[in-house]
């Protein structure tokens, strides 16, 4: 086994942290995979791993190697594409993440074109709504709906998500459609938080004459943590709910669910791309986010629009 063939292991033991793991999905045997990792480590002369009988942990030189083989294995991957024919498409591994009502709603529907074109890509594709760690968990790049913390990562912005208040026709036929802000004091939110246990800010709206986002606390009995459920819990017509008109659009058309207060919506989401601040982005990344920030181009807003 050469040394790439070691580093391409130790990568996928690193990031699954488990060697178990990492043999299944490489169609090896668990000897082989622990092996490769010893060998590199007794080459470096330093502990890449900590093993325990539950878990394996990256040590801070294990980490630091592991950074650089992605970057030096992905630079090679690009190498060997360098001078292939366009119409043979992209090959290798790519590894992307975006919000759960996203992937949904635009993103899977329009995979086949995309893959049908790039047979040779296998594409690992995460949604779910908790900010992965681009850098440590190994993503090429990941869609962000929303407001973005500091970071060291490159960020593309792509537009603005418009955002709904919504409610089930159940729901309306219970407690009445809402008419103005006022009106919020009688009706019930469902209350939607990135962790259980923090506070929801309540209903949120732009003020027409100041441009300020405002809050407005309501009451409610539910308080989630992702998309999926909260979209549900309208459904099922346990209270208002407030998301991009790209996830609630299907139910929309429907007749699931009716938009309320459209004159007091929620400010615009921004969304972007992320991906690491590298010397060279691989093609089959370059390739997929332009592909993905056209295909959403239709459902956002330009920042003049916004």
């Amino acid at each position: 086994m050469d040394q790439l063939e070691a580093m391409r292991i130790y990568v996928r033991v690193a990031e699954l942290a488990s060697f178990t793991q990492a043999a299944q999905v490489l169609g090896l045997p668990k000897a082989s995979v622990s092996t490769a990792v010893q060998r590199l480590e007794s080459l470096l002369g330093t502990r890449l791993l900590q093993r325990t009988t539950r878990r394996v942990h990256v040590t801070p030189d294990g980490q630091l190697y592991l950074d650089r083989c992605r970057e030096l294995l992905a630079d090679l991957e690009d190498l060997q594409q360098l001078f292939r024919p366009e119409a043979e498409g992209l090959q290798g591994r790519l590894r992307v993440d975006m919000p759960t009502g996203t992937a949904r709603a635009v993103v899977v529907p329009r995979l086949p074109e995309f893959l049908a074109r790039h047979p040779g890509l296998h594409l690992e594709l995460g949604s779910t709504d908790r900010r992965v760690d681009v850098v440590g968990e190994g993503f090429d790049c990941v869609l962000r709906v929303g407001a973005l913390e500091d970071s060291s990562l490159v960020a593309r912005p792509l537009g603005h998500l418009v955002q709904l208040n919504c409610a089930s026709p159940s729901y309306l036929a219970e407690f009445g459609t809402p008419r103005t802000l006022q009106d919020l004091q009688r009706h019930r939110l469902v209350h939607y938080a990135s962790g259980l246990g923090a506070r929801s800010p309540g209903f949120e709206f732009v003020d027409a004459v100041t441009g300020e986002a405002c809050r407005v606390p309501m009451a409610g009995g539910l308080t989630v943590n992702n998309a999926q459920s909260y979209e549900a819990a309208c459904l099922a017509g346990l209270g208002l709910i407030q998301a991009p008109d790209l996830a609630l659009r299907p139910h929309l058309e429907s007749g699931r669910l009716v938009e309320v207060l459209p004159e007091w919506r929620a400010a615009p989401l921004p969304v972007t791309l992320l991906y690491a601040n590298r010397r060279h982005v691989a093609r089959r990344a370059q390739a997929f986010m332009a592909w993905l920030a056209e295909i959403l181009e239709p459902f956002l807003l330009q920042a003049e629009r916004v």
